[in-house]
C-alpha cells in the first residue's frame, strides 16, 4: 500500500471519528434539552432550540454592522460614531456629495447662519470661565467641552490614564466619578472635579460619612478644582451607582473601601440630605471645607420642586448657591442599571436643560450658577445646541470612550469589554495603548470645540456662549421649523434671547 492510499485512509478514519463525535454531542444534547425543564423551546425542539440563542446574540452584531442604516442604530448612531472616530485621527473631517441626515425628523436643530457671517479672520474662539466666585480657590475653566464622571473600577486603569493625558494636552477638565480618586487620574496634571458620590468613595469614614479631614487632604491636591456631589445620573435617577463585584480588584476595593469582589452599590441617594435645605447646607459645608467650588449633579424629574431650590438661595444670599449644576438628561449612560429606569424614567436633555436654565435666570442667578450640560451630547451640533439653549459647559462620557475605541458591544457591565475600556481582564486591556489612545482623547476635545466655534462663526457670534435660542430653530412634526425662542422664549435680560 503506497502512501497516498494510507494517508486516504487516515484522512477517512478521522473523518468518521469527528462524524461519530458529532453524533454523539447531538445525542448527549438532545437528552440534556429534553429533561431539562427551564427552556421550553430546547424541551421541545432539543438541539435546534439552541440556536435560537445563538442567533439572538449575533443579531446585535449583524444589525450593528450589516443591517441598521448610518442613523438608524441606538443608543449612537454609526455616524455619529463615525464623526467622534474620525476627530480622533487630528485631520480634516469634511464628508461630501451632501449630509445623510434626514431634516424633517421633529426635533432637529438647525442652526441659524448670519446673512453676514465674519470674515475669516474674525473667528469665533472660546473665553475661560470662572465657577466658584465664592470660594477661597475660583476655578478659572478654560473649556467649554469637558470629561464626564466615569470612576476608575468602572473603567480600567488604561482607560483613566489616557483619559488623564488626553485633558492635560487638550486642556479640559476630567470628572472623576464617584469611584474615588485613583493614581491613573494623575497620569498628567491635568484639571480634576472630584465627585461625591452617594457612597462617599474615597471620602468615606469608618461608618460611610463624609470625612472632613480626607476631604482636606483631597482639596490640598492642586488638580482637583472643584467638587461634584452626585445626587442622581440620568441612567438611573433614584438608584444609586452599580460596580459588579467582578469589577472590584485589590486596588479597586482599597480605593472605594470595599472587599475584593464585594459589588460597589451606592445607596439611593445621600443620607443626610433630606431636602434643599440639607442640599445648601452640604454644599456650603464641602466649600468651607475644602476651599474649592462645588455644585452637583442631578437628573430633573419635574422642574416644579426645583423652583423651591432657587428661592430658598434668593432668601438665603447667593452666596449659599451651588456654584454649579450638572444636567443629566434621562437618557444618560451607565456601564450597568434597571432597564426600567435608563428607558422610562427622568427628563430627556433636551426639555430639562432650557427648563433649569430658565429658573436660574429668572431668579437672577446667570453669572453665579454656571449649568453644565451632560447626556448623550458627543457630536458638535449637540453641543452647540445646548449653548444656546443656555449651558456654560457640556461634558461627555460616552463621547471619551468613542474617542478611546469604543465599539457600542454593550458589554460594559460584563467585564468582558473587547476594546479593554471597561474592563479589568489584562488581556483585554492589552489593546487599549495609553500613548496612542491619549492623543485620540485630545484630538476628539479639540475637534470638537473647533467645530462648536465654526458654528458660532457661521451664525454670526464671536463666543460659542453667546449664541442664543434664536440661533437654532427646532424642526416641527409637519416638517416646519421654528426659532426656540420662539418655542420657549428665555429669562435673559440681553437683547438676544
Amino acid at each position: 500500500m503506497g502512501p497516498a492510499m494510507y494517508a486516504l485512509q487516515i484522512l477517512a478514519l478521522v473523518f468518521i471519528a469527528v462524524i461519530g463525535a458529532a453524533m454523539l454531542l447531538a445525542v448527549a444534547l438532545f437528552v440534556i434539552d429534553r429533561t431539562q425543564a427551564g427552556d421550553a423551546i430546547r424541551r421541545n425542539y432539543p438541539v435546534i432550540g439552541r440556536f435560537r440563542g445563538l442567533f439572538t446574540k449575533l443579531g446585535e452584531f449583524f444589525r450593528q454592522y450589516f443591517f441598521a442604516m448610518d442613523r438608524e442604530e441606538m443608543p449612537f448612531n454609526r455616524a455619529q460614531r463615525d464623526w467622534v472616530y474620525n476627530a480622533t485621527k487630528g485631520g480634516d473631517n469634511t464628508v461630501a456629495f451632501g449630509s445623510t441626515r434626514n431634516l424633517n425628523i421633529p426635533g432637529t436643530p438647525i442652526f441659524v447662519n448670519a446673512v453676514f457671517p465674519p470674515l475669516d479672520d474674525q473667528f469665533a474662539s472660546t473665553e475661560p470661565m470662572v465657577i466658584g466666585p465664592h470660594a477661597r480657590v475660583p476655578y478659572v475653566a478654560k473649556s467649554i467641552f469637558n470629561i464626564s464622571g466615569m470612576s476608575y473600577g468602572a473603567i480600567s486603569r488604561p482607560a483613566v490614564e489616557a483619559l488623564s493625558k488626553g485633558a492635560f494636552k487638550a486642556g479640559i477638565w476630567l470628572n472623576t466619578g464617584e469611584g474615588g480618586l485613583s493614581p491613573y487620574h494623575k497620569a498628567a496634571p491635568c484639571d480634576l472635579v472630584f465627585q461625591i458620590g452617594t457612597a462617599k468613595f474615597g471620602l468615606r469614614d469608618e461608618h460611610g460619612n463624609l470625612s472632613d479631614e480626607k476631604l482636606r487632604a483631597v482639596a490640598a491636591d492642586p488638580q482637583v478644582k472643584m467638587f461634584e456631589l452626585k445626587l442622581a445620573q440620568g441612567a438611573k435617577p433614584g438608584k444609586g451607582g452599580i460596580l459588579p463585584g467582578e469589577k472590584v480588584n485589590e486596588e479597586v476595593a482599597a480605593i472605594r473601601g470595599l472587599k475584593v469582589g464585594q459589588a460597589g452599590i451606592s445607596p439611593n441617594r445621600h443620607r443626610e440630605i433630606d431636602d434643599f435645605g440639607d442640599l445648601l447646607n452640604v454644599i456650603g459645608h464641602i466649600r468651607e471645607v475644602s476651599g474649592k467650588p462645588v455644585g452637583f449633579k442631578t437628573v430633573i424629574g419635574s422642574s416644579d420642586e426645583w423652583e423651591n431650590l432657587f428661592e430658598m438661595i434668593v432668601e438665603r444670599g447667593a452666596e449659599s448657591a451651588p456654584d454649579f449644576i450638572t444636567i443629566d438628561g434621562g437618557e444618560g449612560g451607565t456601564g450597568a442599571a434597571p432597564m426600567p429606569l435608563i428607558d422610562l424614567v427622568g427628563m430627556p436633555i433636551r426639555e430639562a436643560l432650557p427648563r433649569i436654565v430658565d429658573l436660574r435666570d429668572r431668579y437672577g442667578l446667570k453669572d453665579r450658577i454656571r449649568i453644565v450640560a451632560s447626556a448623550k451630547l458627543v457630536n458638535p451640533a449637540d453641543v452647540a445646541w445646548a449653548i444656546c439653549l443656555g449651558a456654560d459647559f457640556i461634558t461627555s462620557a460616552r463621547g471619551f470612550m468613542f474617542s478611546m475605541g469604543c465599539i457600542q458591544a454593550l458589554k460594559c457591565n460584563r467585564n468582558t469589554c473587547p476594546t479593554g475600556i471597561t474592563t479589568h481582564d489584562p488581556r483585554l486591556q492589552k489593546g487599549l495603548v495609553v500613548e496612542d489612545k491619549y492623543a485620540k482623547v485630545a484630538n476628539y476635545a479639540k475637534g470638537i470645540i473647533k467645530e462648536v466655534e465654526t458654528i458660532a462663526h457661521s451664525v454670526g457670534v464671536s463666543e460659542p456662549r453667546q449664541m442664543r435660542r434664536r440661533h437654532v430653530r427646532i424642526v416641527q412634526a409637519d416638517g416646519s421649523s421654528i426659532p426656540f425662542n420662539k418655542i420657549r422664549p428665555s429669562y435673559r435680560t440681553d437683547t438676544a434671547t
